[in-house]
């Protein structure tokens, strides 16, 4: 009795592979979809920067033409603060000179004069006022003579790491009081006094105004 050869017929394993694509097919658009929605978010990149509050009117730079030291001048302007958050102005830059400060007018000895400082503080709503006598950017290290009429740019360097980059006029250089700086002119305020912490402002400086 001869037997008859059994035939084994092996049935592709759909069971395992059909699941292990749909996986992947869900994998790969799950991966998609995550890249998409941190490119797409709402929170990416929408971080207000100090800049952006920072407004900057009137702004001009005193003329080195006829001054008794040529290598240095000032500048002068009207600093506005409209957004919800505290400004701070830490220091500021200009190519045309070798060193930028951020300067007021102070007692010191019991005498009225100039001192450098670290930081200006302008709160929400509020502004200072930059002007001859009292707070404003000293520029020092001059590379070359200023004339009136011309333009130049400074750099406003904040806190955040943001900038605000001002065009200024060159305005002519008097010297009524025979000193650089005078102290018996107005600062930016309510009253007299603007303060480092931004007071509102009142009276604007300009190139006739009383000189520092």
């Amino acid at each position: 009795m001869k037997h008859l050869p059994t035939c084994t017929t092996r049935r592709p394993r759909l069971r395992s592979s059909v699941p292990a694509i749909a996986l992947a097919l869900l994998l790969g658009t799950g991966l998609v979809a995550c890249g998409e929605d941190s490119a797409d978010s709402p929170e990416s990149g929408t971080t207000a920067e100090a800049a952006d509050s920072l407004v900057v009117t009137d702004p001009w730079v005193r003329a080195t033409t006829g001054s008794e030291d040529a290598t240095m001048t000032a500048a002068f302007m009207t600093l506005d603060n409209e957004g919800d958050e505290a400004v701070t102005i830490t220091g500021a830059s200009a190519e045309f000179a070798g060193r930028a400060e951020l300067h007021e007018m102070a007692a010191v000895d019991g005498e009225m004069g100039m001192r450098k400082i670290d930081e200006l503080i302008l709160e929400p709503g509020r502004g200072q006022l930059l002007q001859p006598g009292g707070h404003h950017v000293m520029l020092m290290e001059l590379d070359g003579e200023l004339a009136a009429g011309d333009e130049v740019e400074l750099v406003l360097e904040l806190s955040d790491g943001s900038e605000v980059t001002v065009s200024a006029p060159v305005k002519e250089f008097t010297e009524e009081a025979g000193h650089y700086h005078d102290h018996d002119s107005h600062e930016h305020g309510d009253d007299e006094g603007g303060t480092k912490d931004g007071s509102k402002h009142g009276t604007k400086g300009g190139a006739g105004d009383e000189q520092p």
